[in-house]
C-alpha cells in the first residue's frame, strides 16, 4: 500500500496527559485516545502508556508513521528526549527507538512547539504560504520555523527559541536567566505582571481587580482582556504596553525570516479582534518600509490537537 493511502499517527505528550490520534492524509481525525500521566512513576510506565494510547487508535490499520511531539528540549535527529517536563524519570530518553522497537513502525521526536508550526503549515492558518513562523502566546512563548516549505530545526534541534530574543537587556527577569527576553513582555503570564505592576502603581480602581476578586483569584490576562472591554483605563493602558512589545518581537521576526505568513496560537491570540486589529496596526508601523504589506498574521486554526495533527504530519505527503 502506498504511504499516501496509509494513515498516520501524532502523540501529544504532556505533564498532565498523553493525547494520541489518527489522522487520514488529509488531516481527518479518525481515531482519539487520551489518558492521564498523574499516577505514571517511571519513564517506562509512561513509554507503555504511550504504546497503549497508539495501539488504541490504530486498530488494524496499516500505519505510515508516528510522530511524538513533547515539550521542553528535544535531540529530533537522534530521536532522543533531553529533558522531561513534569513527567518522571525522563531525561535522556531514547523514546524514538524505544517506539519504534515496541511497534515495528517508523517514529519521529519533535518539540511541541514545532510540531505546532509544522501542523499549522499543512493543516492550519499557514496553507499555501512559502515560509511560516509559527508562535504561541502562552504561559510563555513558544515558536516554530517553516522556511521555504521545510520545517526548520536548526543543529541541534533547539531552532525557533524566539521567545527567548532579547527585547530589553535591562527588563524583567526571565525563567531562563537573562533579562529583558520577549516573553517576560509579551506572554499571558507577563500579561499578568504588568497588570499587577499598574494596578498597584494606580490609585485608580480597576475593573481588573473586582474581576479577579470575584474569583478568588490574582489578576490574570484573562480579565485584562476582560476589564480592557468594559472600558477600563488601566486594563487598555496594559494592552497597549502588551501590543507594543508583541508588535516589537513580530517586527524582528518579520525582518528576520521574510516570512509570507506569522500564526499567533496559545491562549492569548484567542481574545478576538480587540486584540488582533492593534496588534497588526502596531507591527506594521514598526516594521521597516519595504517589509510592509509582505507578511499576513492570522489567528492558528487546529486548537487544541495541534499537537497531535502536527506530528501526525511529519509523515503526510503535503505537497
Amino acid at each position: 500500500m502506498k504511504k499516501e493511502n496509509r494513515a498516520v499517527i501524532g502523540v501529544d505528550l504532556g505533564g498532565t496527559k498523553i493525547a494520541t490520534g489518527m489522522l487520514d492524509q488529509d488531516g481527518g481525525l479518525l481515531a482519539r485516545s487520551q489518558k492521564a500521566t498523574a499516577g505514571l512513576q517511571s519513564s517506562k510506565e509512561v513509554i507503555s502508556t504511550i504504546v497503549d494510547t497508539i495501539e488504541e487508535v490504530r486498530g488494524q490499520h496499516e500505519i505510515a508513521g508516528v510522530g511524538v511531539a513533547s515539550p521542553g528540549m528535544v535531540d529530533s535527529k537522534n530521536g532522543v528526549i533531553l529533558n522531561g517536563v513534569n513527567l518522571p524519570d525522563w531525561d535522556g530518553i531514547s523514546l524514538q527507538s524505544e517506539l519504534e522497537k515496541r511497534l515495528g513502525i517508523s517514529v519521529r521526536l519533535i518539540n511541541d512547539a514545532n510540531a505546532a508550526a509544522w501542523g499549522e503549515y499543512v493543516y492550519g492558518a499557514g496553507r499555501g504560504s512559502q515560509s511560516m513562523v509559527y508562535v504561541t502566546l502562552s504561559t510563555g512563548i513558544g515558536s516554530g520555523l517553516v522556511l521555504d516549505g521545510r520545517l526548520f530545526l536548526g543543529t541541534s534541534s533547539f531552532a525557533g527559541e524566539l521567545g527567548h530574543t532579547v527585547i530589553d537587556p535591562g527588563g524583567a527577569l526571565c525563567g531562563c536567566g537573562q533579562r529583558g527576553c520577549w516573553e517576560t513582555y509579551a506572554s499571558g503570564t507577563a500579561i499578568a505582571r504588568i497588570a499587577n505592576e499598574a494596578i498597584a502603581e494606580s490609585a485608580a480602581a480597576s475593573q481588573m481587580t473586582t474581576l479577579a476578586a470575584a474569583e478568588g483569584v490574582p489578576v490574570s490576562a484573562k480579565h485584562v482582556f476582560q476589564a480592557a472591554g468594559m472600558g477600563d483605563e488601566l486594563a487598555n493602558a496594559t494592552l497597549e504596553q502588551v501590543i507594543h512589545y508583541t508588535g516589537l518581537g513580530l517586527a524582528n521576526i518579520i525582518h528576520s525570516f521574510n516570512p509570507d505568513c506569522i500564526v499567533i496560537g496559545g491562549g492569548v491570540s484567542r481574545a478576538g479582534a480587540a486584540f488582533f486589529e492593534p496588534l497588526l496596526k502596531k507591527t506594521e508601523e514598526l516594521v521597516m518600509e519595504p517589509y510592509r504589506g509582505t507578511c499576513k498574521i492570522k489567528p492558528a486554526e487546529l486548537k487544541d490537537d495541534v499537537g497531535i495533527i502536527g506530528a501526525a504530519a511529519l509523515f503526510v505527503d503535503h505537497q
